[in-house]
């Protein structure tokens, strides 16, 4: 990661990434994309949301290409499929050329049979394919065409081939994506949608475009039902839906506020009930551009919604598909406002992993973006917490976790905010790099503690001797408390060996699953001290008698007599009726 000074970080604007005009650039990035932090790092750098992933590359090692799944969602098909032919725009006359330019609308809503039969109507569907080529065409190149008779059938159009049903999840329990591994599964109807999508882009993208025309015909509902379609599986679909989306907040300035509301309650629906959405990544980029357009101060609607919407993704188990834009979009609002980085980073200790080192590498990559911009007032109010949890990662077993932690040290930023409170922060440090400078297993990470030490070290030598000093006195008490416990145990077995009954009583061994304790009903379990005070006590005040014999109980459930009869009466042995091979040879 780059190392920047605050006012190095920037002026620059983001906005939403290209978003769909050639499928084949969109698989052209999809295959040169770099991995989540390299574009995370870019990002930054460039001032973009970072792009939605859609597959990664492990550096130069081959990944076997499994089938492509095809599925379909599910279309009203039309029941008149049969399309003429029209003349093209270009040969029509200026006059004729809005009313063509209806019909060849009014043709293109027609909806054809792509999954069960997916040969059929091949002639119409190249008439109704030319058509939306040469919409697409007339809409880039020519000027003053989008009359208003023509609003309302390109709204109609795009509804009528894009609204609908999608099909049922491939991962139903919400299982998580894996780009390396996970071919996404493809909309068979594709070839007709791309070009819908890409007419609609340009229709909404013209010059000509009013939006005041359009308000009449794209209102919440037509959003709404763009909405559901990010759920789907398509990425190739869902990077136009990004752009289309974004295009309509810039234009229509009523329905803003609409559709902030509406990705929350997706949000909420992932977050709090199913785990399972597919355009998480996408809304997050979309989202990255509007954060950057909120006006200062903050409104208190825009702070709710980075402490309780955003910040709560971070507990999902697919963290890893849409990471990237949601620590862009936090990082986002803390340049905005910096008071807000204290409880941010509060709830980012709050939910940090325990189990899952992977997830932790993203956790430590996104605070040290946060690191990059935290006012120095702000460091100082969650510094002891901060690295509090930086020393355990230290101290990971896992490599990774480690090594990132450590990296930390090559940040220039960071390393100057340490250097400002060394004398709270490097006591709290000390004790991790100094036990697993020796202890790590892994030697990588010895360099790296090493590296740690010696900066803290040439930071302030005299603290650093302090902290030193301290740690060697803590270990040596340390030492003598297990020493003083062990003595304190020699004087015990030494007692009880001046016992009379020491000998009888060192057959039974506590440790072995053969003694049973006879505890009472209510009765708790007494630690090893207790227990061996009392055997001693008993021991000696039953010299003379009989030792009473341990038994152990077993529980039983209670049973009838009857129920054994009945058994043994239902079921006989079959040697009762069986012959053996003996007697009949016999």
């Amino acid at each position: 990661m780059p190392n920047k000074t605050k006012k190095e970080k920037g002026s620059a604007k983001p906005g939403v990434t290209g978003g769909g005009s050639s499928n084949k650039s969109a698989n052209k990035d999809a295959a040169d994309a770099n991995d989540e932090a390299a574009k995370h790092r870019a990002a930054n750098a460039s001032g973009h949301p970072p792009p939605a992933q859609l597959t990664k590359v492990r550096g130069t090692v081959p990944l076997v290409k499994k089938d492509k799944r095809q599925g379909s969602s599910r279309f009203n098909i039309s029941k008149n499929r049969e399309l003429q032919k029209l003349p093209l725009l270009k040969d029509a006359t200026p006059a004729e050329r809005e009313e063509l330019m209806v019909k060849k609308l009014q043709q293109c809503c027609v909806v054809f049979d792509f999954v069960t039969d997916p040969l059929s109507d091949l002639k119409w569907k190249e008439v109704k394919r030319a058509a939306l080529n040469e919409l697409v065409e007339y809409v880039t190149h020519q000027r003053g065409v989008l009359t208003e008779a023509i609003y309302p059938e390109s709204v109609h159009m795009f509804a009528i081939n894009m609204f609908r049903t999608l099909p049922p999840p491939s991962n139903p329990s919400g299982a998580e994506f894996d780009p390396e591994e996970d071919e996404p599964t493809l909309e068979a109807a594709w070839p007709h949608l791309q070009l819908v999508y890409e007419y609609f882009l340009r229709f909404l993208e013209s010059p000509d475009f009013q939006p005041n025309t359009a308000k009449k015909h794209i209102d919440q509902k037509y959003v709404m039902q763009l909405l559901d379609l990010f759920d789907s599986e398509d990425p190739r679909e869902r990077d136009f839906l990004k752009t289309t989306l974004h295009r309509i907040y810039g234009k229509f300035l009523g329905l803003r506020a609409y559709i902030r509301k509406q990705i929350n309650n997706i949000f909420y629906r992932f977050v709090y009930e199913k785990e399972n959405h597919n355009g998480i990544a996408e809304l997050l980029e979309i989202l990255g551009s509007i954060i950057n357009g909120f006006a200062l101060p903050l409104k208190e609607e825009h702070k709710n919604f980075l402490l309780r919407v955003l910040m709560p993704l971070h507990k999902a188990k697919s963290l890893s598909v849409y990471h990237p834009q949601l620590a862009y979009c936090v990082v986002q609002f803390l340049e905005k406002d910096p008071s807000l980085t204290e409880k941010v980073l509060r709830l980012l200790l709050k939910f940090w992993p325990k189990v899952h080192s992977p997830k932790e590498v993203m956790f430590l990559n996104e605070l040290e973006e946060i690191l990059d911009v935290i006012e120095p007032g702000e460091f100082q109010k969650v510094m002891v917490p901060l690295f509090q949890q930086l020393a355990k990662c230290v101290s990971s077993p896992h490599f990774q976790v480690a090594e990132r932690a450590l990296y930390y040290w090559n940040n220039e930023y960071i390393m100057s905010l340490i250097s400002d409170n060394a004398a709270t922060i490097l006591p709290i440090m000390f004790p991790a790099l100094y036990k697993n400078s020796k202890a790590h297993w892994n030697k990588t990470i010895h360099g790296l503690i090493y590296n740690a030490l010696k900066l803290f070290m040439e930071m302030n030598q005299k603290l650093f001797d302090e902290c030193s000093k301290q740690y060697k006195e803590e270990r040596q008490k340390e030492k003598e408390k297990v020493k003083s416990r062990e003595d304190a145990w020699e004087r015990v077995e030494g007692k009880a060996k001046q016992n009379p009954m020491f000998n009888e009583v060192k057959r039974v061994s506590f440790n072995d699953s053969s003694v049973a304790m006879d505890l009472e009903d209510g009765e708790e379990m007494r630690d090893s001290s207790e227990l061996t005070k009392e055997v001693n006590t008993e021991a000696v005040a039953g010299v003379g008698k009989p030792a009473k014999p341990l038994i152990r109980r077993k529980s039983e459930l209670p049973h009838d007599a009857g129920d054994h009869q009945d058994i043994d009466d239902a079921y006989k042995r079959a040697d009762d009726y069986l012959t053996s091979s003996n007697e009949m040879n016999s």
